[in-house]
């Protein structure tokens, strides 16, 4: 889990955790296989969405900067996603 000083307080991480993890930033939106892989794989991440007191999550903070407003609307997004990708390989 990231530390404090490296996560977004709306979501995911902030520029200095990207940097420290040497990740990417979040592709919120379009066909990018980067997004598709990540929503599939936190679709399936076990916890809860929401805390006791309602309050979301990390895991929800962060799906919502990847386009997802849940992780059933993740995992439906990714298959779509990746749907769109294979067509147009194969076209």
């Amino acid at each position: 889990m990231a530390s404090k000083k490296h996560q977004n307080p709306s979501g995911g991480l902030n520029d200095a955790g990207r940097k420290h993890y040497g990740v990417k930033r979040p592709v919120s939106s379009g066909d990018n296989p980067r997004r598709a892989s990540f929503l599939a794989r936190m679709a399936g991440v076990s916890g809860p969405e929401r805390d006791s007191k309602g309050k979301p999550t990390r895991l929800l903070l962060s799906l919502r900067k990847w386009g997802a407003s849940s992780k059933a609307d993740a995992k439906a997004k990714a298959a779509a996603i990746s749907k769109r990708n294979k067509a147009k390989k194969n076209a």
